[in-house]
């Protein structure tokens, strides 16, 4: 094992460094976890595990639920059939994604207040005069949640079933068709099932997304276990129960996981022949109708009505206050700062993690190498409150480590390097968003021919300047696409933001969650609208990137 180590090249035992450092904060929670007062587990296990636990479950079974029938139904509405508007909502279903929840939630709150305009309008309508006599349901409910994150969250799943869908061979479908199978049997018998690793994917993003929230959840008053990580260790100063809870929630992320990856074993499709695609059946009359209403549907309650709402509200501040106020300001500036930082440690280690992986699988050490990778990309199925709690024993020790050392030397002590700075937010965003670099990166490199290597080696290059002068060029388009979706994913986290952050340093988000905390939703709806703005981004390049290639083949 020492001789192994030994032979690794150093930006090898970087990598093994990165992947050490993710997997970190896990270890420290189940230290505290297990090494905390016997009597926490039984207040946990009396008082508030199993209504978190609860609403944990049924919130995402809901959800589930939800995504599969928008993500599924949507996939195969703008595949199978041909009706107008057809190729604009082929990439407008991906709209939702530039919407974090808690901002959907926000803005739902108040559109549908019983005194809101919703609710106001209904009432007139209907001629009540008080919200007493007639009032919709309350949005603050696990319903709610439900419905919400549901309408958000759908794309992952039409993302992946639809690249499945439209790569699928029309021969198939005929050929059921020939044996007497009506549409709908095609459907559910035929072209449901080859699908089912792609849904399973789309799923399984969508309900870590959904463990990951916690504005909507507590915007809702819906109890789940992330919630209740947050106010354990924030309002109860107990760090050994909220790392309690952090190890439950953690064994739903694994389930989940090992769920979705037992749902896709044994599941291939592959052809020798050259398949056609699925040619669009085209509708007229009341179906062409039908179609075009379930296809916006969900595009108008998802990104529509939020967006216009957003604007609307920021409309009102500025005609109010005249100009944006100095804080939200500061605001925006620390969001884009930390960011950028975050960006750009996270494409580094990224771009060293997988150029590693690859040199070790070369070297005939696959084993090693496929580990590495897995472990530094767990940071993204891990949720950020999970995160943040496991990363804050590991930044103390280093501060005071540090200290130690500055002392020794004679240097004067900066007190809490990381833990006092920003820099433990680049550190929880890198950590987080690290799978993004790293699958970007190394689909880069699987489109690489060998050959290009070989041949860079042969002319006497060293393995660091064939990346320089060979790879990097070609990875520029990859390693781009993942800059921008960490940039922007690292803009709208909330849940680390909100455990880690400085004291008196507010980013968009948090000055979101604050002043939705307050009720002033005009000047919270100011950074609301700039984090959607900025997450339309990525959505659109997402979709003339890989939507407009499957819309080609179908």
């Amino acid at each position: 094992m020492t001789q192994f180590f030994r032979r690794l090249p150093w930006w090898q035992g970087i990598a093994s460094l990165i992947a050490l450092c993710v997997a970190a904060p896990i270890i420290t929670l189940v230290f505290y976890a297990f090494g905390g007062d016997v009597g926490h587990w039984a207040h946990l296990a009396q008082f508030v595990l199993p209504n978190a636990m609860k609403n944990t479950l049924i919130l995402l079974l809901g959800v589930g639920i939800v995504v599969t029938l928008l993500g599924v139904g949507a996939a195969w509405l703008v595949t199978a059939y041909d009706f107008p508007s057809r190729k604009a909502l082929s990439w407008a279903l991906l709209l939702p994604l530039a919407v974090p929840t808690y901002i959907v939630a926000f803005a739902y709150l108040d559109i549908l207040h019983p005194i809101g305009p919703v609710q106001g309008l209904i009432r007139d309508v209907m001629g009540y005069s008080s919200p007493r006599e007639f009032r919709l349901p309350d949005l603050r409910s696990l319903g709610g949640a439900i419905f919400l994150l549901g309408f958000v969250l759908y794309p992952y799943v039409y993302l992946s079933t639809r690249a499945m869908f439209a790569t699928q061979s029309a021969n198939l479908l005929e050929a059921a068709r020939v044996m007497g199978e009506s549409g709908r049997s095609v459907f559910f018998r035929v072209a449901l099932p080859l699908a089912r690793p792609a849904i399973a994917v789309g799923i399984s993003l969508a309900l870590l997304e959904t463990l990951n929230d916690i504005g909507a959840s507590e915007f809702l008053g819906v109890q789940t276990l992330t919630v209740s990580i947050y106010t354990t260790w924030v309002t109860r100063s107990n760090m050994a129960g909220a790392a309690q809870i952090a190890i439950a929630m953690l064994v739903i992320v694994a389930s989940l996981i090992t769920l979705e990856r037992y749902g896709r074993r044994k599941q291939a499709y592959t052809s020798q022949i050259r398949s056609r695609p699925i040619q669009a059946q085209r509708l007229r009359g009341a179906p062409m109708l039908l179609a075009i209403g379930l296809g916006w549907a969900p595009i108008t309650l998802g990104f529509f009505i939020p967006a216009l709402y957003l604007i609307q509200e920021t409309h009102k501040y500025l005609d109010r206050a005249g100009a944006l106020s100095a804080q939200l300001v500061a605001s925006a500036i620390n969001t884009v700062s930390i960011a950028l930082f975050a960006t750009l440690l996270t494409v580094v280690c990224g771009l060293v993690v997988a150029w590693a992986g690859r040199r070790i699988r070369n070297a005939d050490r696959p084993v090693y190498g496929l580990t590495m990778a897995r472990i530094s990309s767990l940071g993204y199925a891990i949720p950020g409150t999970v995160l943040a709690l496991g990363l804050l024993t590991p930044l103390v020790l280093f501060d005071d480590f540090y200290n130690r050392i500055a002392s020794w030397l004679g240097i004067p002590s900066s007190g809490l390097l990381l833990m006092g700075s920003s820099a433990a937010l680049v550190l929880a965003y890198t950590m987080r968003f690290l799978a993004i670099s790293v699958g970007g990166t190394e689909a880069g490199l699987q489109r690489i021919p060998p050959s290009l290597e070989q041949a860079s080696r042969l002319l006497g290059e060293t393995p660091a300047s064939t990346l320089y002068r060979v790879h990097l060029p070609l990875l520029r388009p990859a390693i781009g696409a993942a800059a921008l979706l960490v940039f922007v994913d690292a803009m709208k986290e909330l849940p680390a933001t909100l455990l880690l952050r400085p004291s008196n340093f507010e980013t968009l988000a948090t000055w979101l969650y604050a002043e939705a905390a307050r009720g002033t939703y005009e000047e919270g709806a100011v950074a609301a609208l700039a984090i959607v703005a900025v997450g339309l981004v990525p959505v659109i390049l997402l979709a003339r990137t890989q939507l407009m290639n499957t819309g080609k083949s179908s």
